[in-house]
């Protein structure tokens, strides 16, 4: 982890189905884009080999991460993909805002089958559109055609909410400046004639006065639509026999009259323009610019952490565009297929050159580098690893192009694992052998798995709670016991062996009052009325810490849970 207590970015190793179920509590709703770059049915190697069987060695075979092939000549050569992809994208339409979009890369083999799928998850009505992007001008061999362009598809979670960005124009920039700034010139004339003119729209045929005698420094003349003394009058022309009209209405003309500019042309014509001050545009449906060639995120990859270690990443460019068309300056980006951590990447980039603040959860499962690979000599024993680096080297290359930025450049690393709780994962009869025979009266080892930590079990927890994300800082109170810990200033967690009255009266005098109080059973001894007299207590304690308006509140409610 980079920053750990201080950054809000996510960084999880594990398989991304398994994830998306452990954050669906924690991020329902909250997640503004998603994009993801799932491997290609190709036919080679599976990394994802999902059982919907529930033996543990199925399980097994799954979380090990063992690879299959999917050769075309299988029968379920297309059932098996779509199999993998169906309950991840059903995962992630829940962790989605109701104005979220996702972004999916997709190749010629499953988009058709993609669209269906993602038709039915996320309604026909939701599809936003099938983005063309030419990844390779000059094409690679594909059948009897030179294939030159892959395809993401856009879906969003609701069309009546969603609000996507315009983005700036390709190589755009401004031609003329005044005391507002920069702009460029749009006529003003409407020019589709045969559709508008004075026969149709005589409100929007009108002349302008225009001071043709006097100029700027770029030729430019004032213009009004009241006559004025030594103005020249100018009117819409007529093309192919009809009055053409302006844009603007004569009201609107007066009232934005210092938006308007006149020039004389070479063929003496007077025209009328509109200060255009916007450089961005409504992104297109095919995405055809080098910065999005395939061997350019490779270049990316190399120039940050060596050469070789990753095929045809997706451009950093390319990311870039995407977050910045489907997010404000707040926004949470997941990407659940993180590969080379490129979405991160452009996260960080955009908030360095826009002063945003949004954060990015990455999920990548840790596959293994092979032995003979660059990757595996450079040192980096998975995927993870180098997606992780990358994005440390890529902070420090942003700070160094952008000295005067401040951005969020830390991330916390999780890792999916078994449950620390072994209350979750064993019946009564196991809970009483282990008690008898194996562990006698040691509550840590009949409580919690080998190895375990507090801070584990406590974000096990944390995962159990609703709206709160991962990002949240975790606190000891010391105050209390050396095992007593608060999160999100609302759940505290005490995972002392033992309760007794002076910890109940520390527990009681937390101020605030959390909304829950998180407590092992087994510290109560299986016994009945030491639980009770201690609710009471507990209860009693807080009302007297409380003040009359804090008592009478209807927010006053909290609860205590066990584990």
């Amino acid at each position: 982890s980079k920053k750990w207590n201080d950054t809000e970015n996510l960084y999880i190793e594990g398989d991304n189905l398994e994830v998306l179920k452990q954050l669906q509590k924690t991020y329902y709703g909250k997640i503004k884009i998603i994009y993801i770059d799932p491997p290609y049915n190709t036919g080679n190697d599976f990394v994802y080999n999902d059982s919907y069987s529930n033996t543990l060695e199925n399980y097994k075979e799954q979380t090990n991460q063992v690879s299959s092939s999917n050769p075309e000549s299988n029968g379920r050569f297309h059932t098996d993909w779509l199999n993998m992809m169906y309950p991840r994208l059903l995962l992630a339409k829940n962790l989605l805002s109701d104005d979220g979009v996702i972004f999916i890369s997709i190749d010629d083999n499953e988009v058709e089958n993609l669209k269906k799928v993602c038709d039915e998850i996320f309604g026909e009505q939701n599809f936003e559109t099938q983005l063309s992007v030419i990844v390779k001008t000059e094409g690679r061999q594909y059948g009897h055609f030179a294939k030159t362009h892959e395809y993401i598809l856009v879906y969003v979670k609701n069309n009546t909410l969603v609000k996507l960005n315009e983005i700036k124009s390709s190589n755009a920039e401004f031609k003329y400046y005044d005391e507002k700034g920069g702009f460029n010139t749009i006529g003003l004339r409407n020019r589709a004639v045969r559709i508008f003119n004075s026969t149709n729209r005589p409100n929007l045929r009108y002349p302008f006065y225009v001071d043709i005698d006097n100029k700027d420094e770029y030729g430019f003349s004032k213009v009004s639509t009241i006559p004025i003394d030594g103005w020249k009058e100018v009117w819409a022309s007529t093309v192919d026999g009809l009055e053409s009209v302006w844009r603007w209405g004569k009201e609107t003309a007066e009232k934005n009259k210092d938006e308007l500019v006149a020039l004389k042309g070479n063929d003496n014509e007077i025209r009328i323009f509109k200060k255009d001050r916007d450089l961005t545009t409504l992104p297109k449906t095919v995405w055809f610019q080098k910065e999005f060639n395939s061997i350019v995120g490779t270049r990316e990859v190399a120039l940050l952490v060596g050469k070789g270690l990753f095929d045809f990443p997706k451009p950093l460019y390319l990311l870039k565009q995407i977050v910045e068309i489907a997010t404000d300056n707040n926004a949470l980006v997941l990407d659940f297929f993180s590969g080379s951590a490129t979405t991160a990447h452009a996260v960080m980039q955009l908030n360095a050159e826009d002063g945003g603040h949004r954060k990015f959860i990455m999920v990548q499962l840790p596959e293994e580098t092979e032995e003979k690979s660059e990757a595996y000599k450079a040192g980096y024993k998975n995927i993870c690893e180098i997606g992780k680096e990358r994005i440390r080297r890529a902070a420090k290359k942003i700070h160094e192009d952008n000295p005067d930025s401040q951005f969020d450049d830390g991330f916390k690393v999780f890792e999916v694992a078994d449950t620390n709780i072994k209350w979750n994962t064993v019946n009564d009869e196991e809970i009483q052998s282990l008690s008898e025979i194996d562990y006698g009266n040691d509550k840590e080892r009949i409580d919690f798995t080998k190895g375990y930590t507090d801070i584990d079990v406590v974000y096990e927890i944390m995962l159990r709670q609703f709206d709160i994300p991962l990002s949240t800082p975790i606190e000891k109170l010391p105050e209390v016991s050396d095992r007593t810990y608060i999160f999100a200033d609302a759940v505290v967690v005490c995972l002392e062996p033992d309760i007794t009255t002076e910890l109940i009266e520390k527990l009681a005098a937390i101020e605030p009052t959390p909304a829950k109080f998180v407590l092992r059973d087994s510290a109560f001894n299986d016994d009945i009325e030491l639980k009770d007299v201690s609710f009471r207590r507990l209860s009693a304690l807080i009302a007297n810490h409380q003040t009359e308006e804090e008592r009478k509140s209807k927010y006053n409610n909290y609860t205590v849970e066990f584990i």
